[in-house]
């Protein structure tokens, strides 16, 4: 199979989904209004509905995964993993960090990851063995040694009141260690910005495979090492995952587990 192929249609396809986002986005008012969610939706399923399309005319046997039509399709060896609105609270707020996430699985692996910013223009691609790119231009992740001189960020799980014990106290410890602790509201963006060095690390959980698909190929192909908390290899199907530029990972791994160390000792 062509992976360069299947790297341009999917481009094509986070541009088409992109640009519905962006013919939204100056027409969504308050978030707290019944409109302006109703819109959020709108965006949401319209961006979703033209990417699909936009890969099905080129590859019309092949399976989607995506977020708010689930799973589907014939050809299961051959998937598209598809988060047509990643960052759906900063959407809503017209805070322009969020994106259009798309990967291709072939026989469970992730081959391509695509993630587009519509507002900044940035736009991530890579193919699995081949590197990654922001614009066209290589990246690697960044080369600081230690947390203490490491910026991360993380993202919070919209159940934050169901995983609050175990939350909190991972962020109030990495960011007393850190030079700080950023939340910018999208997974798929946090993972390209280890990509390319801006961020040293990324934890979160409760996360979902399309959450994760396309930043998780982006992050790798950059050189990141990413697992799950217990330093198993991740999967996009694992809800926990730590991705660092692999200098800092075993620190990282003993920071998001300390709570947890503190909590079995016995008195």
């Amino acid at each position: 199979m062509n992976l360069e192929r299947i790297k341009t249609v999917g481009t094509g396809a986070a541009y088409k989904g992109g640009e519905v986002l962006r013919s939204f986005l100056g027409n969504i008012g308050a978030p707290g209004h019944k409109g302006a969610i109703d819109l959020v939706t709108e965006a949401d399923i319209a961006s979703e509905r033209i990417i699909i399309e936009t890969i099905h005319k080129v590859f019309p046997d092949h399976a989607i995964l995506a977020e708010e039509s689930g799973d589907n399709g014939k050809n299961s060896d051959c998937r598209w993993v598809i988060d047509p609105l990643d960052g759906t609270t900063n959407f809503t707020h017209q805070l322009g960090q969020f994106a259009v996430s798309i990967a291709f699985e072939r026989e469970g692996i992730v081959e391509v990851g695509i993630v587009l910013n519509p507002v900044s223009g940035e736009l991530f691609t890579a193919v699995r063995g081949e590197g990654a790119y922001l614009n066209g231009k290589a990246i690697h992740v960044s080369r600081t040694l230690k947390v203490l001189d490491s910026l991360l960020v993380t993202g919070f799980p919209y159940q934050l009141k169901e995983v609050m014990a175990d939350v909190m106290p991972r962020f109030s410890i990495c960011q007393q260690a850190s030079q700080g602790v950023r939340r910018f509201g999208a997974a798929s963006l946090d993972l390209c910005f280890v990509a390319c060095g801006r961020f040293d690390g990324f934890w979160e959980q409760n996360l979902k495979p399309w959450d994760t698909a396309a930043g998780f190929r982006v992050a790798q192909e950059a050189g990141a090492c990413i697992t799950d908390f217990s330093n198993m290899d991740f999967s996009i199907h694992n809800p926990e995952l730590l991705a660092t530029n692999g200098c800092i990972h075993a620190e990282m791994l003993e920071l998001l587990n300390r709570h947890k160390k503190k909590s079995d000792v016995s008195f």
